[in-house]
């Protein structure tokens, strides 16, 4: 019998969080889409504003990555980022707006170019243009659920507030994502 040095291979997403109440408070918007519109997948998540979308890389090299994302983060400042509404990608996807906020987008520019030039990144592995947003609904939410979801939410009020203090690096277990490391900004550790 043959045996093969099998590496594994993780899953991986980098995002910027709010504060733990108010992934809580976003959490029970996500149940209530799931208790009443049947979509349940945003729960697999915390809540968070995607700054690098999911990824591959092997087990071996977690602590390149570890390494890379810290450093990256040591030149960063905190920055406010405030939440007011809901918006929608028809015809699956509900979400919680942000106010426009060049910090997120420069911030994403910034780990983009270090992650295709420290970790090497290929041009399809990394996000492109991106609209920061938190998703409270997607891919299992029908079409027929958004129909009935989207019109009462769209005039709902939320409002909300964090400052971002860290990015974090998410790692999918096999059935959910949990949070792996974080990394706080210049002056926050």
């Amino acid at each position: 019998m043959i045996m093969r040095n099998e590496r594994s291979v993780d899953l991986y997403f980098i995002a910027l969080m709010p504060h733990e109440e108010l992934r809580d408070e976003i959490r029970a918007i996500k149940e209530r889409m799931r208790e009443c519109y049947g979509a349940g997948h945003a729960l697999r998540s915390p809540a968070h504003i995607t700054l690098q979308k999911p990824f591959r890389r092997d087990s071996d090299g977690t602590r390149v990555i570890i390494d890379a994302l810290h450093h990256f983060a040591q030149h960063e400042v905190p920055f406010k980022i405030e939440l007011y509404g809901y918006g929608a990608f028809a015809p699956r996807v509900l979400y919680i707006k942000l106010k426009e906020n060049k910090h997120i987008s420069l911030l994403q520019e910034r780990l983009k170019a270090m992650l295709l030039s420290s970790l090497a990144f290929t041009p399809d592995e990394i996000s492109k243009d991106i609209q920061p947003h938190i998703t409270i609904a997607t891919r299992d939410l029908t079409k027929e659920a958004f129909g009935e979801a989207w019109p009462g939410l769209r005039d709902e009020v939320i409002t909300g507030s964090f400052v971002a203090r860290s990015f974090f690096l998410l790692k999918h277990n096999g059935r959910y994502w949990d949070i792996f490391r974080e990394f706080p900004f210049k002056g926050d550790e």
